[in-house]
């Protein structure tokens, strides 16, 4: 079975982004997922949709699983919801 993909949009030197991938990795729930490291402003639509708020953790389909700050709790929820399937 394969790991479910998010995406963490970010910035190059920015703190709170950083804080957010640091956080996912010591939390060890990284390991249960595909992280790929986007820059927010690589995308003309997730600059314009999440420019100002990140770091911004987004789900294949688009949506956010946290905004601004890591939630442990949060990226629980939709991995169990992930590993249950549509």
């Amino acid at each position: 079975m394969s790991r479910p993909r998010l995406r963490l949009l970010g910035r190059a030197e920015c703190g709170l982004c950083e804080e957010m991938l640091e956080a996912l990795q010591e939390s060890g729930l990284d390991q249960r997922l595909q992280l790929e490291v986007c820059a927010v402003d690589a995308d003309p639509l997730w600059q314009r949709r999440w420019g100002l708020k990140i770091p911004v953790l987004l789900a294949d389909d688009g949506e956010p699983v946290c905004v601004s700050r890591f939630d442990a709790d949060a990226l629980q929820q939709w991995l169990d919801g992930a590993a249950r399937g549509p």
